[in-house]
């Protein structure tokens, strides 16, 4: 039996964004006769917004990187852990010295089973968050903070990963993306789809664990185009 599993920023939508409405029918179809599932650092919330209609051709909906699990709409999962005081204001004092301009809000949120932290905040709209997207790009801003958290907290535990666009995940080791693998078994045939599978960000770990697996395939996309290209072609054969 055969699987997809898709993250959803930049792999199924473009980031923060909607589905494209061709890729959105061809998905509902498909749906009705693969099984798809979707894995994503979002709350469900945020998934349904941008999916819609499409999330219900879903199997299952693993929502903060699995630490929430959604059948149809209904939450059967949620993890209870809790970021630790004093990693909470390592957060604190990053964003308070950070010399980036432009916040404008949320900038540590709360989720099931992890944290995530913006710099720039989840109050952005899309041109402040382009803004902030061309300059992580230019100083690796993210992926700085994340190499100084885990520095000083990852043997206590707990990892910061590179997260969407401009987010860093932070959560409990073990309690990555991966973690969803032990719904499946070893002679099922998994395809994943993710845009952040390089180390440091949040599709690295299940795209790792999948190249141990007896029947696993992960590409790696730039964004939603590379997606239904790939999964077209898959499909057809």
């Amino acid at each position: 039996m055969r699987h997809f599993i898709f993250d959803v920023d930049g792999t199924l939508t473009p980031s923060r964004d909607k589905m494209d409405p061709e890729f959105k029918k061809w998905f509902i179809d498909q749906g009705k006769k693969e099984y798809f599932y979707v894995v994503t650092g979002s709350n469900y919330e945020k998934t349904f917004e941008q999916m819609g209609s499409a999330l219900m051709s879903t199997q299952i909906c693993y929502n903060c990187s699995g630490n929430s699990v959604h059948l149809k709409g209904v939450e059967v999962y949620k993890s209870e852990w809790t970021l630790p005081s004093n990693m909470e204001k390592f957060l604190e004092g990053t964003l308070e010295r950070h010399p980036y301009s432009e916040k404008t809000g949320n900038h540590i949120e709360h989720r099931p089973g992890l944290v995530n932290f913006s710099v720039v905040g989840r109050n952005a709209d899309k041109e402040q968050r382009q803004k902030y997207v061309q300059y992580d790009e230019k100083t690796s801003d993210r992926e700085i903070i994340s190499n100084r958290f885990n520095k000083i907290y990852a043997k206590h535990g707990v990892l910061a990963q590179i997260a969407g666009e401009t987010g860093i995940d932070i959560m409990p080791i073990g309690a990555g993306k991966s973690q969803i693998l032990t719904d499946f078994n070893e002679e099922d045939v998994i395809y994943f789809f993710g845009d952040k599978c390089s180390k440091g960000g949040n599709d690295y770990d299940i795209a790792e664990s999948l190249k141990l697996w007896p029947h696993g395939k992960v590409y790696h996309v730039k964004d939603w185009t590379e997606t239904f290209k790939h999964l077209r072609e898959i499909i057809s054969e």
